[in-house]
């Protein structure tokens, strides 16, 4: 749901009414335009020159990070299962009217962005508090690659899902993709209440071997005596720096892929919106495979004990951080080559599954009492960088349209 404006704001854009200076616009890639020489612009609604399609692109990060630490403190005393649940239902329903909001006006827009972000931040840091009663700690990194690749292996639906929707004439095609994904978060809601428990002891129907073996595995939380969070020492805490600052570098690379790669898409390439969206999907695919396989292959290391933990997490950490920065400077010395272009952002993605490995589960080896809360701490500083990364893109871009830029 938070992705799928990143597609739909190609087609919402006039893009012959948004004031461009033409001196300053390199088209790097005009031998990529249809054989007939016509590049045909997006005739969509809005006027939005760059720095505002930042600006929207952007608004949702500004609520999100509000609500990570509040969801994680939330989550450890209240439950997973009641802050995910309405996190998520609530994002659906601001998904759902989010066209009506842009029809107002760009302020309504903004707002309804700003609180999807909102209702959306308490839903990793939750769902790391739940993680924290279910998964014993050799089993951690395939579980975090299972639980948190879902949100790339969603993308990889919703790209091309939301490229397609968009080339509809039916209600005027774009604000489809907002209904459809909407609804069916509101539709999933039903499921989740059914179906999900938040610890081993509350689930009805497990069975009472694998309840005696998550329990003995992971450590007992006494949820009638929580003393509180230590905030001093999460503060002074040298590893929990580590992992905030790894994990804001990590989120600026997916960041600006994931709200800028279908403008570059677009603009310099030159594809349409459907092969866009569908393209646009490749990093997240390889990054939900390839991030399958190597958190098996870190906990069978772990379990042969033949890397340590910590070792592990540094080893994973450096393939996920180092390898995606490499991939964006081969994207560029590929020029208006589209295969090679593709190739480099597919090895993008599949170098940044390696953090399912990494960080993704380090707050639950340092205190998992309080994993919501620290997760919550990292993941707002990292989501900062989700605000900024589009709107100082904006900047960069307005009137300079480049492969460089």
């Amino acid at each position: 749901m938070r992705v799928n404006l990143s597609v739909a704001i190609v087609s919402m854009v006039n893009q012959t009414a948004v004031p461009h200076s033409d001196d300053n616009i390199t088209d790097d890639c005009h031998e990529l335009k249809p054989i007939n020489g016509t590049f045909i612009p997006s005739a969509g609604e809005f006027d939005w020159d760059e720095k505002t399609q930042g600006v929207i692109l952007g608004a949702f990060f500004l609520g999100y990070v509000i609500t990570n630490v509040p969801g994680g403190r939330m989550a450890e005393k209240y439950g997973g299962k009641l802050i995910y649940g309405l996190g998520v239902f609530l994002t659906a329903v601001l998904t759902v009217i989010s066209p009506f909001a842009a029809y107002i006006g760009l302020v309504p827009f903004l707002a309804v962005r700003i609180a999807e972000g909102f209702t959306e931040g308490v839903t990793f840091p939750a769902m790391h508090s739940m993680l924290a009663h279910w998964v014993p700690p050799l089993e951690r990194s395939k579980f975090a690659a299972v639980v948190y690749a879902g949100a790339n292996f969603g993308t990889v639906i919703s790209l091309p899902m939301s490229g397609w929707l968009c080339s509809l004439e039916l209600w005027g095609g774009w604000p489809l993709a907002f209904y459809l994904f909407g609804g069916l978060g509101i539709a999933w809601y039903a499921f989740w209440l059914i179906f999900v428990f938040d610890t081993p002891a509350q689930h009805t129907k497990i069975d009472p071997l694998e309840r005696a073996y998550i329990e003995a595995s992971v450590e007992k939380r006494d949820e009638e005596n929580d003393p509180g969070v230590p905030w001093l020492s999460v503060f002074t805490s040298l590893p929990m720096w580590a992992i905030t600052i790894t994990q804001c570098g990590q989120a600026w690379a997916f960041y600006t892929l994931l709200t800028e790669l279908p403008t570059y898409m677009d603009k310099i390439l030159h594809f349409d919106v459907q092969q866009d969206a569908f393209l646009s999907a490749l990093p997240y695919l390889s990054s939900w495979l390839v991030g399958l396989g190597i958190s098996s292959f870190a906990d069978a290391l772990l379990a042969r004990q033949l890397l340590s933990p910590l070792t592990s997490f540094k080893l994973w950490n450096t393939v996920a951080s180092l390898g995606p920065s490499l991939s964006f400077i081969g994207a560029v010395w590929a020029g208006c080559h589209r295969m090679t272009v593709m190739m480099m952002l597919a090895g993008l993605g599949s170098l940044q599954g390696a953090v399912f490995a990494g960080n993704q589960m380090n707050h639950i080896a340092l205190a998992p009492r309080y994993a919501g809360t620290l997760y919550g701490l990292s993941n707002a500083a990292a989501n900062a960088c989700g605000f900024l990364a589009p709107y100082i893109i904006g900047r960069l871009v307005q009137g300079h349209v480049s492969i460089v830029t």
